[in-house]
């Protein structure tokens, strides 16, 4: 039987369970409704008529005896009217709803005609209480009464029985539900137990069709799908028919022939790419010995002019040493005068150093007699305050020649300093224009040897040029062979690349 066929099966099995409780509950809830109704529409009905029977029959009692005391009472008259027309209704409703061959229907029958006598027998009572009271009271003592206590018992007992009635109709529907829901709840366990068996024996079918979880099934199909053979597919011992058994032995067959075609192209990839990559090192290397020669018959080119250049320059830098060498002389001359010029400037700086001592030691007597002054003005008290003030300014002009004196003395000793270094430097100046004008000799004859060696270095790089542009062609037509086979290599190493990309997206255990 096919998987789809054995579920449908199942699901009509559950079904048919789940529509026979259905319909067992149904049936419970149908028999408790007609017994609900019946309560209601019969008995409830009887019993709330048989209660208003009552009623109006104490009602008409009262209000007779309010006639029978006062016989104009409009009220009483119309209660009595009220109460018989209400009874008579109740009496025709309750007789409507018993079967008049019953019990009750007996005794509602009887009930009518005791109703008949106490209406006479109260229309009676109401005549004679207009004219003759005590007569009217007679009968409704003696007569009267005695009629309503028969049909008072009569209701009292049916109320009491009826209501025993209500009590076993209302236990009989609740055991009825109770039955109903019982019965309902046992059929849906056991729809419940059947359908648990059924799934149970559907899945374990399926399980062993499967050969595992569906989703064990569905990861395996989608690796396998995705190129993945790295899982190990689980199977249960002997088991051979499964779904999973025929996968398990599809990963095997199919990792076999792919770890094949994977190592023959990892092959075929690997010996091009060697060869594609020797090709293009000897592609590159000649392409390099090629602009390498080009760029050395450019360079020889270059050099053979900037020999020639350079041979020219020798020469003419030969004459500007000698020039150079001339000035070198007259340098010379000019230093050994600014080295005698640096020595007076000296001699001079050192006698305005005396000078501003001379001028110090004036302002430091000055300042004493400017001293000696105050004093003799502070001694002379109020004649002498002019000339202490005079002699106060002279202070001050003798302190401020003293402090000048000193600064110029300073500045004058830095820049004796500076002239005795200067002149220091200017003799070392003199000593190198001498070694200036030997060195720009011994140059002058150096650059005429190189003018000499330039001369047969030109010569010779014009036959080194030639030779070169020779290998330069030779080796052009080699690159172009070399990127022929580079070309052919790199096709190859493509095509074995793309085959083992192919083969790439599957993955096979180590």
């Amino acid at each position: 039987m096919k998987l789809r066929d054995k579920m449908v099966l199942c699901m009509a099995v559950v079904c048919c369970a789940f529509l026979v409780a259905l319909g067992v509950a149904l049936m419970g809830m149908q028999s408790a409704r007609n017994q609900f109704q019946q309560f209601l529409e019969v008995d409830q009905a009887l019993l709330q008529t048989t209660t208003n029977l009552y009623a109006q029959g104490l009602q008409m009692g009262q209000a007779l005896r309010n006639v029978v005391l006062d016989p104009s009472n409009k009220a009483g008259l119309k209660n009595i009217d009220d109460a018989s027309k209400s009874f008579a209704e109740y009496l025709q409703v309750a007789q409507g709803l018993v079967a008049p061959q019953s019990e009750a229907g007996k005794m509602f029958a009887d009930m009518a005609q005791l109703r008949e006598k106490q209406a006479g027998l109260q229309a009676k009572i109401m005549s004679l209480a207009k004219d003759d009271q005590p007569a009217a009271i007679q009968v409704l003592n003696k007569d009267e009464t005695p009629v309503w206590r028969v049909m008072r018992g009569h209701l009292l007992d049916f109320l009491k029985a009826k209501k025993d009635d209500v009590k076993l109709a209302e236990a009989s529907v609740i055991a009825s539900t109770q039955r109903t829901m019982w019965v309902s709840l046992g059929l849906a366990l056991a729809t419940l137990v059947a359908a648990g068996v059924v799934t149970y024996l559907l899945s374990a079918n399926v399980m062993r069709q499967l050969g595992g979880e569906p989703d064990y099934a569905a990861d395996i199909a989608r690796r396998i799908a995705a190129g993945d053979f790295t899982e190990e597919i689980q199977t249960s011992g002997g088991d051979r028919d499964s779904l999973l058994s025929a996968m398990k032995s599809m990963q095997q067959s199919l990792a076999g022939i792919v770890a094949q075609i994977r190592s023959g192209a990892e092959t075929i990839s690997t010996a091009s790419s060697e060869i594609a990559d020797g090709n293009l090192d000897l592609s590159n290397r000649t392409e390099q010995q090629a602009t390498s020669l080009g760029q050395t018959a450019s360079a020889m080119d270059q050099l053979t002019g900037t020999v020639k250049q350079n041979a020219g320059s020798a020469r003419q830098a030969s004459g500007l040493v000698a020039a150079t060498a001339a000035v070198a002389v007259k340098g010379g001359t000019v230093v050994a005068e600014v080295v005698t010029t640096m020595g007076e400037i000296n001699q001079s700086s050192r006698r305005i150093v005396d000078i501003i001592g001379v001028i110090d030691g004036i302002a430091f007597q000055t300042n004493i007699l400017a001293l000696n002054a105050a004093v003799e003005a502070a001694r002379a008290g109020e004649q002498g305050r002019g000339f202490a003030v005079v002699a106060s300014e002279v202070r001050n002009l003798a302190q401020r020649s003293a402090s000048a004196a000193k600064e110029i003395k300073e500045l004058i000793g830095v820049s004796v300093q500076s002239v005795e270094q200067g002149a220091r430097l200017v003799e070392q100046a003199g000593t190198t224009m001498d070694e200036i004008v030997a060195s720009v000799n011994r140059v002058s004859a150096i650059m005429g040897e190189i003018a000499d060696a330039s001369e047969e270095q030109t010569s010779g790089i014009e036959h080194v040029n030639n030779a070169i542009v020779q290998m330069d062609q030779v080796t052009q037509q080699n690159a172009a062979l070399v990127e022929q086979a580079t070309a052919a290599a790199q096709s190859m190493q493509q095509q074995a690349a793309e085959l083992a990309g192919a083969v790439s997206v599957f993955k096979l255990r180590r």
